[in-house]
């Protein structure tokens, strides 16, 4: 049994080390994004809590900005509005992200966002929209069967020791 668990443990952690590397690697950088303006730009703080530009002035706004290449609604990703810092956040689906003063329509940032890239190599969708069944769930799977061929390796001789001890008593 454990010659076997020992051909188990070495061919799975063969297989399974790039897409791990792969997602921890990824992950230290996500957990990191707000640190690092170069992954995620940092957010801005408008003037007002209130929002009180229209979406059009806002479309018109991403327009403005040729490295996001927006030329309609069709080009952005999503807005997302926070009001407690003042701003209006367009995200175009070339990654690039504008952020604007939620009251004067001032553009206070455009910065290219990298996270949203790192992500998709995260979850394994960067290669192909179902990645993530077929490449990273067999990868956590043989990460999950690792973890328990690690733990027999590691408790076995120790049962073995007890099982002979306790046999030894009796004899």
């Amino acid at each position: 049994m454990i010659k076997t668990n020992r051909v188990i443990h070495k061919w799975l952690s063969l297989a399974v080390s790039l897409p791990l590397l792969i997602i921890v690697v990824s992950g230290i950088l996500l957990l990191t994004r707000k640190e690092f303006a170069f992954i995620q730009p940092e957010t801005q703080k408008g003037i007002g809590q209130v929002p009180s530009i229209s979406f059009e002035q806002i479309l018109a706004l991403a327009k403005s900005v040729k490295q996001a290449q927006i030329n309609s609604w069709d080009a952005i990703d999503r807005i997302d509005v926070r009001p407690q810092k003042g701003i209006v956040k367009v995200r175009a689906k070339s990654s690039w992200e504008i952020q604007i003063d939620s009251q004067t329509g001032e553009i206070l940032l455009v910065a290219y966002r990298r996270s949203d890239f790192i992500e998709s190599l995260h979850d394994g969708t960067f290669l192909h929209k179902f990645a993530n069944l077929w490449l990273m769930l067999p990868a956590a799977l043989g990460l999950l069967a690792l973890i328990i061929t690690g733990l027999v390796l590691f408790f076995w001789p120790y049962y073995k020791k007890r099982k002979i001890r306790t046999q030894s008593r009796y004899f």
